[in-house]
């Protein structure tokens, strides 16, 4: 749970995933930033946004270990509550997210507090690392009310990669995603 007294002072929140292209809410100011201690991870398995309960697909968390390379979103501080409960029930569908203030260092070197999601390695939706060749199938094959899973993957690395971001692991997923797709098409489609 996040602590009320510390939320009053915020007036950030880190985006590394659809927060990046589509916050959702009005940003004041959007900067390139780091976060200490976390990193990317296609480990939550999503039963809505890109995925059903019969067909999962997978979301990225911010999980145990690492920096992550995201967008830091500022809005007015009159905003604060309204931001907030729109994010809660957005991201806290039944997903594998704890909200958390998480400190991150933005791009001019400035220190500051912002509002994020961690993942919850307890919860039965948090998939862990289930390695790129079970990632890219469940990717490949599920869509779910936000559209293809594969499509998020694209978004999230044409967005990182507009901040001059290289995220290895989620291009090897993608030419995996790529591969399983040309094996698809071969076949007649999907």
């Amino acid at each position: 749970m996040v602590d009320a007294a510390a939320l009053s002072t915020v007036e950030w929140v880190f985006a590394y995933g659809s927060l990046m292209w589509n916050p959702g809410f009005d940003c004041r100011d959007r900067r390139s930033a780091e976060l200490d201690g976390y990193h990317r991870a296609f480990c939550i398995y999503s039963h809505h946004y890109r995925g059903t309960p019969a067909k999962p697909g997978l979301v990225l968390g911010l999980d145990q270990g690492g920096r992550c390379r995201g967008i830091a979103l500022r809005f007015k501080p009159a905003d604060r509550d309204a931001v907030v409960a729109y994010l809660n029930e957005r991201e806290l569908t039944g997903y594998a997210y704890q909200p958390a203030i998480v400190d991150i260092a933005l791009d001019d070197g400035q220190r500051v507090a912002a509002y994020t999601f961690v993942t919850d390695p307890n919860h039965p939706q948090y998939a862990g690392d289930l390695g790129p060749e079970r990632s890219a199938e469940l990717i490949m094959s599920a869509a779910g009310a936000s559209g293809l899973n594969r499509d998020y993957l694209m978004n999230t690395l044409s967005h990182l990669e507009g901040l001059g971001v290289r995220d290895d692991a989620l291009h090897a997923l993608l030419a995996r995603v790529q591969h399983l797709t040309g094996l698809l098409d071969q076949g007649g489609g999907i």
